[in-house]
């Protein structure tokens, strides 16, 4: 690409020369971008900029925060080779990346602030570079929005569950939750194992074995009648508890059980409340 035209969220940074980071760009075009810009960006504020570079390090310039107006001018716009040049109201004197003001945006305060930061380790960890994922961009876009909002625990805890379910159907992980991996219909009296590679797996322990097999293995074991309800109710109130064991534990099989620096942070943060 050569001086494409970009509108993005940073999901990471890291320090890169003096007065330059390494960015992790989740581009509504191009998905997840690398590339080399100023220092300054901000996080969970919707980007313009201008990309060029033919390898996977781009450099990033005339990086800006988008108008309300030109995002949503962005979204509708259909596909087109024409480049466009960004107004904002403030002139960019040189090619540097710079960040414009004032921000047209509330930003996310508060723990609010730490699921988003898990949206963003979640996605710079799991996507791969440069494949175009449009759908999941406005479903994250539209998760930030809900952050911005005062939410109950439930409601922040529901709006995380449906982000990382439209992540697992992006990266091509369909779960099955109306047979077990025998292809046998799940039953409300039986136990399950969920295993990330095979699926619910029929368990012959009791409810109180379940804990001690759970503790034990680390394997998520489910009651039938908790999956049943999650299959015909989807996530809700009442299934929350069980989609998050479930979301939990594939999460971390798709990381290969490396820690979340994210939920680190806010298992600190709770610990010293």
């Amino acid at each position: 690409m050569r001086n494409e035209a970009l509108v993005g969220y940073l999901l990471h940074q890291r320090p890169y020369q003096e007065k330059r980071a390494l960015y992790y760009l989740f581009s509504q075009q191009h998905g997840v971008i690398h590339g080399v810009g100023k220092k300054g960006a901000p996080l969970f504020m919707p980007l313009q900029l201008f990309a060029t570079g033919k390898r996977d390090l781009k450099t990033f310039t005339q990086i800006n925060i988008a108008s309300q107006d030109s995002l949503q001018q962005n979204i509708l716009k259909k596909d087109s080779s024409q480049e466009e040049t960004y107004q904002t109201g403030i002139v960019v004197e040189d090619d540097a990346a710079t960040i414009l003001e004032p921000i047209p945006y509330e930003n996310i305060n508060g723990q609010h602030q730490y699921s988003a930061l898990y949206l963003n380790e979640i996605l710079w960890r799991l996507l791969p570079t440069e494949d175009p994922m449009p759908t999941l961009w406005l479903h994250y876009q539209d998760s930030l929005r809900q952050l911005r909002q005062p939410m109950t625990a439930n409601e922040l805890r529901l709006c995380l569950r449906q982000f990382e379910q439209h992540l697992f159907n992006e990266l091509g992980f369909t779960l099955t939750l109306t047979h077990d991996s025998m292809q046998d219909a799940i039953t409300p009296n039986c136990l399950y194992r969920f295993l990330p590679d095979v699926g619910l797996v029929a368990v012959s322990h009791s409810a109180a074995e379940s804990e001690h097999l759970e503790s034990t293995t680390g394997q998520t074991v489910f009651g039938g009648s908790d999956i049943i309800q999650m299959a015909n109710t989807g996530i809700t109130d009442t299934t929350l508890n069980s989609w998050s064991k479930l979301h939990r534990h594939l999460i971390d099989h798709l990381l290969d059980y490396q820690p979340l620096q994210s939920r680190l942070l806010w298992q600190q943060q709770q610990r010293y409340q």
